[in-house]
């Protein structure tokens, strides 16, 4: 089996995407999460950008120690001694010299003809391996570079010592026939070509990155550069995970792998996304929050019944715990069914039947149903909570240059009880009021509002969580009053919380 080595530039190419700017601290805990992932290359920066790059770039070399640490470099003798200075400290340090060679960049951007960037080439080279014994060199824009002088420039660079030779679709524009041909050509017209490895760097602009990478493996390239969740300058790059997924997954088809540690897969997507910034799209492939999910009642009845019906790969490969059956308005009764037993409901078939008719009714209203959302409509409509505490009126004194004081008026089975406490704020004033009245030792796991309709008068929805040693219980208030609903929601989740701590005592005095 092929061994495809694996460049990770998330530290350089995916750092360029807008509005991205790691610090070193950030910088290193990527990198070793990086090395965790297995990754064979990884490019830590440009050195010559900043004196704060150079310093990143230092500092990730000097604080991994099973990867190749790369700096990027120009085709200038400033740029590569850059590179020298931040790899210093490296235990495997190789430097990246580009240079464009498209028509289009010689004429605009280098102002150089072809002799003059063969020439500029060559001495970038050469001057790069006094100081590296590992040098990739790339052409930039190779895309879009004349065959025949590809060819010439690749050629040259396999005579001067290049170990790595990265062929960039670098603005995205080639489709898989035509960069997959381009390693064909190389591989059959560049003399001494198996003395270097080939490598394909793709750019995601008409969203050929991951096909672009696969096609050029299939022709011979050696390594592959992208990124993790496929960040990036502009539409971004490869991502390494769909990469390293898809010859996991079709391995009899590309008789290639990586080395990669694919169970760390996930952690590495999220760590990038929490530094970074950047969110991972919900139907990113692979990563993405929906990559296995599944929310057709159909599809939902077949992953049930056989994972494999529809999920070509395992969640736990990529270091995931399970798939997500959704629960929305396209579920089926299979797989509500199955999910009110996952929360610990078994319930009779006239039961299943009345809590699936109100889901659906629920599931109409909502993108998608949350097992909060499950908990609280069986609670409500099926459990039968016997109300130990039921709330009269709420006092609510409040100004700017004030302590918060509540008064509550609290309804017994045999008395009304009225107390009254202060809080730094209106609604921790009328639960500490409430506490008092209740004499229940709680703590609000969570609070939040919503607005069930609109306009000025709209009602305002609160649910809150409580929790006392194990038990927790959900409430909900409802009134066009935000006060008034979060004090319902408070009281109406004591009640549920009593009447759970009498359910678990009866098992229990049961199991004796």
């Amino acid at each position: 089996m092929r061994k495809i080595y694996v460049f990770d530039t998330t530290l350089r190419d995916g750092e360029q995407s807008p509005g991205v700017n790691l610090n070193t601290r950030e910088k290193v805990e990527i990198a070793l999460q990086l090395e965790k992932l297995k990754i064979d290359r990884m490019e830590a920066g440009f050195p010559a950008a900043s004196p704060g790059d150079l310093a990143a770039v230092n500092a990730v070399a000097r604080a991994v120690k099973d990867v190749t640490v790369i700096g990027l470099s120009r085709s200038r003798e400033n740029d590569i001694d850059a590179v020298r200075e931040a790899l210093q400290g490296a235990q495997d340090p190789c430097i990246h010299v580009f240079l464009a060679t498209s028509p289009i960049h010689r004429k605009f951007k280098l102002r150089m003809e072809k002799q003059q960037v063969l020439e500029t080439a060559q001495a970038s080279i050469r001057y790069a391996k006094k100081y590296f014994s590992k040098v990739e060199f790339s052409l930039e824009d190779a895309g879009r570079t004349e065959l025949d002088f590809m060819a010439e420039v690749v050629g040259m660079a396999v005579r001067e010592g290049a170990n790595v030779v990265n062929i960039p679709d670098t603005v995205g524009y080639l489709n898989p026939s035509e960069y997959g041909a381009i390693f064909k050509y190389l591989k059959e017209n560049v003399p001494d070509i198996e003395k270097v490895q080939l490598s394909a760097h793709c750019h995601n602009d008409l969203g050929m990155a991951t096909a672009n990478t696969l096609a050029a493996i299939l022709n011979g390239a050696d390594q592959i550069e992208g990124t993790i969740n496929g960040i990036g300058e502009r539409a971004g790059n490869t991502a390494i995970e769909e990469i390293a997924m898809a010859l996991a997954t079709r391995e009899e088809f590309f008789e290639a792998k990586t080395g990669l540690v694919l169970t760390e897969i996930a952690r590495t997507s999220r760590l990038v996304s929490k530094l970074t910034g950047m969110v991972v799209p919900g139907n990113k492939a692979i990563v993405g929050a929906n990559a296995f999910a599944h929310e057709s009642g159909i599809h939902q009845d077949g992953m049930l019944k056989e994972k494999t019906t529809y999920e070509i790969m395992t969640p736990e490969s990529i270091g995931l715990k399970e798939s997500k059956l959704v629960l929305g308005k396209h579920s089926g009764r299979h797989a509500f069914r199955e999910k009110l037993l996952d929360l610990g409901y078994e319930l009779s078939e006239e039961q299943v039947n009345d809590a699936f008719a109100k889901f659906k009714v629920l599931a109409d209203k909502k993108k998608e149903v949350s097992d909060e959302d499950l908990l609280a409509l069986l609670e409500e409509k099926l459990i039968d909570t016997p109300e130990v505490f039921k709330l009269e009126t709420i006092f609510v004194a409040y100004g700017n240059e004030s302590t918060p004081t509540a008064r509550v008026r609290i309804a017994t089975a045999d008395q009304t009880i009225e107390e009254e406490a202060e809080g730094n704020g209106s609604v921790d004033a009328i639960y500490n009021a409430i506490d008092k009245v209740t004499g229940e030792e709680v703590t609000l796991a969570d609070y939040s509002i919503k607005s069930v309709t609109h306009g000025k008068d709209a009602q305002g929805e609160v649910h809150v969580v409580l929790s006392q040693n194990d038990v927790a219980a959900q409430g909900r208030g409802l009134s066009t009053d935000i006060l008034e609903a979060s004090a319902r929601a408070y009281v109406d989740a004591v009640n549920v919380l009593i009447e759970k701590r009498k359910t678990f005592s009866r098992r229990e005095r049961a199991t004796l």
